[in-house]
């Protein structure tokens, strides 16, 4: 009998996640490298808490942020937490949500020399959207801002006091850029050059970190309603010291249409659900744009509504085989590079690259899904409660 491969094992399964989820893993020894991850409802907003006590000179901080579980269809808070950087002189970039193909996409954080693009997401603590107002390198040595960080200086002494500019002004804790309710930043050129940069994933430390929030069942977003018992930890995988912060106040959590109230036996649902990410009052009939194409327009017409729902499905299926033919070609490229043993430095700029490639296929579906709209907009008012011309 033929041996059937792990990878050819792990491929298939891959495939029948994409109705709901698509995941790229790395394979073992690329633990850290970015890793993406497509959901299709969106990330709750991030919980306002306190930042835990500097644990000593030169550790870094790193935002808590909201990842998702694929083994329970679940969102789960990676608490914030103090980390020492690989290398002198390196910062910490956050990962960020993303949304792109029917789905909000994730960009795994990095260390490098300079804070690159974080999806203009305001973490807080000197993450305000774009850069980092937390401190700085000089002299092999990191210099805390006591503006945004909690420093006692009778442990760190390297401390220096300069006001913050806060861009959002803390009224929006939406974790996600673009799309309906998403923050709407780009990249700058400053970003873009250091998306160029040597960078260096997640640590080993930043792993166990991660593992554990995973497996603390208090920390998924289904149980904790947006109020993480642990927001913060004075040092990594330490959730049960005296530097564990808990939730000020919580973040909205946004519900999928399988879960919610009016779909309570869990059927399909074509109404697009509330986006508690949004102040409804200010956006009043808002629908997140991975639903609002499900309404056909000309409800009066229904050879005009039958014909945009196919066309709509032609063009979600041929963007689907494109995912898929693409999730398919770099799985062979990480086979390739795993039977030629590249080092961990060809690795990881076939994973950036392969990043890339999503981020672009995302922003190109996209694109494609508002002109689509655009086009049909003009029909819905040329026939009027489905009277022909």
């Amino acid at each position: 009998m033929r041996k059937i491969s792990y990878s050819t094992i792990r491929l298939f399964a891959m495939a029948l996640a994409l109705g709901m989820v698509f995941v790229l893993t790395p394979r073992p020894t690329m633990a850290g490298v970015h890793v993406g991850v497509f959901v299709n409802f969106a990330p709750p907003e991030l919980p306002v808490y306190a930042q835990p006590v500097c644990p000593g000179p030169n550790y870094i901080w790193t935002p808590g942020y909201w990842a998702w579980d694929p083994n329970v269809g679940d969102y789960y808070w990676v608490p914030g937490t103090w980390v020492m950087p690989p290398e002198v002189g390196f910062l910490w970039t956050p990962g960020y949500w993303a949304w792109g193909a029917d789905g909000y996409f994730f960009n795994a954080g990095y260390w490098g020399p300079t804070v690159g693009f974080y999806g203009g997401i305001d973490y807080g603590f000197g993450y305000y959207g774009h850069g980092f107002d937390g401190g700085r390198w000089e002299h092999g040595h990191f210099f805390y801002n006591r503006e945004v960080n909690n420093v006692d200086i009778s442990i760190v002494h390297n401390v220096y006091n300069e006001r913050a500019i806060h861009e959002y002004g803390g009224v929006s804790r939406v974790s996600f850029n673009g799309g309906r309710g998403g923050v709407n930043a780009s990249p700058t050129a400053r970003e873009e050059a250091a998306a160029r940069e040597r960078h260096i994933p997640r640590d080993s430390a930043q792993m166990r970190h991660i593992n554990e929030a995973r497996a603390n069942r208090q920390l998924r977003a289904s149980v904790n309603h947006g109020a993480p018992p642990i927001a913060a930890t004075q040092r990594p995988s330490d959730f049960r010291g005296r530097g564990v912060m808990k939730t000020r106040v919580p973040g909205e959590v946004h519900i999928p249409a399988a879960r919610s109230a009016n779909n309570a036996e869990g059927r399909g649902n074509t109404a697009a659900p509330v986006n508690p990410h949004v102040n409804q009052g200010a956006h009043p009939g808002y629908t997140p744009a991975a639903h609002r194409s499900t309404v056909a327009p000309n409800r009066g017409n229904s050879g005009a509504r039958n014909s945009f729902r196919q066309q709509q499905n032609q063009m979600k299926a041929r963007q689907q085989r494109e995912r898929q033919q693409l999730q398919q070609q770099q799985g062979r490229e990480r086979q390739q590079m795993q039977r030629q043993r590249a080092n961990n430095a060809a690795r990881q700029q076939m994973a950036q690259r392969q990043q890339r490639q999503m981020q672009q296929m995302a922003q190109r579906h996209a694109q494609e899904r508002q002109q689509f709209q655009r086009r049909q907009a003009p029909k819905q008012e040329a026939r009027p409660h489905g009277r022909p011309h």
